[in-house]
């Protein structure tokens, strides 16, 4: 199996705003919306024959929901609101109006799992029509300092607020997004935590997140 990874909008920040305006068009000769989605499009039409086609961007596309605990919604203001990247909707939607790729999946981050003001849980995979997977990978803190209680070697607690070299702490639990593809076909994406501590890894927790239907 052969894999082109595609990037979107450097410096993308959600919404209909194009940040970093002088910079994106010095070092991309992007000025506008329409010449972002142009410049992500021919960089797909790139791809050689027989790979699949992923896309990695720093936020996800327009179009995949509205409310609050969407995967790309506004969780900051009364209502929410879709805080997807136009551009990177529109190229997605060009290439596949060419029945050329095949797109299994496209990665992102920036809207945090957990939600402002402790509003809960954001969705973090939305499946297409097309059955195209919309991965959000945005786990905010991805690192956790792994503490030594007190008088015993258990490893149970967690702190997200004291530095990683402080000495009492014993290792540390990072989290990762893990994609299986089989025979091009996105078959399970999982969120997994895995201990550091010295020399050794453990994998201390597994939440399936999408697993194919046999």
């Amino acid at each position: 199996m052969k894999i082109s990874v595609i990037g979107g909008r450097p410096f993308s920040c959600g919404g209909e705003q194009l940040f970093r305006r002088s910079l994106l068009s010095a070092r991309y000769g992007v000025k506008d919306m329409d010449a972002s989605v142009k410049r992500i499009y021919e960089a797909a039409l790139g791809t050689p024959e027989g790979h699949l086609v992923i896309f990695l961007a720093h936020n996800g596309p327009t179009g995949l929901g509205s409310k609050l605990d969407d995967i790309c919604g506004k969780d900051w203001v009364v209502g929410g609101g879709d805080h997807g990247d136009p551009d990177l909707a529109q190229a997605i939607s060009l290439l596949k109006e060419t029945d050329k790729f095949c797109i299994p999946l496209v990665v992102f981050g920036h809207m945090h799992k957990e939600l402002a003001y402790k509003n809960g849980i954001r969705k973090m995979i939305v499946v297409g029509a097309d059955d195209t997977k919309y991965l959000n990978g945005a786990i905010v803190p991805r690192v956790k300092r792994l503490i030594e209680e007190q008088g015993t070697s258990c490893r149970g607690s967690t702190s997200d607020e004291t530095p990683l070299s402080a000495p009492e702490s014993s290792g540390t639990l990072r989290a990762f997004t893990l994609v299986e593809i089989q025979d091009g076909i996105v078959d399970k994406i999982a969120e997994i935590w895995v201990s550091v501590v010295g020399d050794k890894t453990t994998l201390e927790e597994e939440h399936v997140m999408f697993k194919r239907s046999s």
